[in-house]
């Protein structure tokens, strides 16, 4: 029985790595840390996906990295059998676009068809996430949420923002050559796990 304990670990720790199921668990440290491609059920869990997409995430090409990022993201949704929540923040207020269902192929013509433009209202979508969220876990207290935001940070003066509810990960896509470097602090009073849209690489 032990061996093949070792031997399904073995086959387990191959293959392709789940970037966005490893990183919204924490940055990894190490191998063991990694999560990888698997079609296996993960009871009661939510994902809540908030997506700049106000009009300087067009430039150098940001937001069409991110939609390939949110790609393997949703497909690791489906694999997981996770629900998904989506809220977008463009022009003047947050627009929520899914709320709590299955993952599935029918979301890939809403992110085919994802644009950017008009103002960041990117606060106001964090502050409404953060209410939906807590109202959730009053309806589904069993239930694992996981929250991955996806921003430039190109905002003006904001006043300390309260933390999500819920392990959250922040995904940095400014990519200009002189950076402000503003979605670095807001993932700190978000209290959530900070990375850079360049610097998804796989761990040996």
């Amino acid at each position: 029985m032990k061996q093949g304990s070792r031997g399904a670990a073995r086959d387990a720790a191959q293959g392709t790595v789940a970037w966005p199921a490893t990183l919204l668990k924490g940055r990894p440290r190490q191998r063991l840390d990694l999560c990888w491609q698997q079609r296996r059920a993960s009871a009661h869990e939510l994902w809540l996906v908030i997506v700049d997409a106000s009009a300087s995430t067009r430039r150098y090409q940001a937001l069409s990295q991110a939609k390939g990022l949110l790609a393997g993201f949703f497909d690791q949704a489906y694999r997981q059998r996770a629900r998904l929540t989506l809220l977008t923040a463009s022009g003047n207020t947050p627009t929520w676009q899914r709320h709590g269902l299955k993952a599935s192929a029918a979301l890939q013509p809403w992110l085919e068809n994802l644009g950017a433009g008009g103002g960041t209202p990117l606060l106001a979508a964090l502050e409404q996430a953060r209410h939906w969220l807590q109202a959730r876990q009053r309806q589904f207290p069993a239930e694992q949420q996981r929250c991955l935001v996806l921003t430039d940070g190109r905002l003006k003066a904001w006043d300390p923002v309260a933390p999500l509810p819920c392990p959250s990960l922040l995904v940095d896509m400014e990519r200009a050559a002189v950076r402000l470097g503003r979605a670095r602090i807001l993932a700190q009073q978000l209290n959530a796990d900070y990375q850079a849209i360049d610097s998804f690489k796989v761990i040996e």
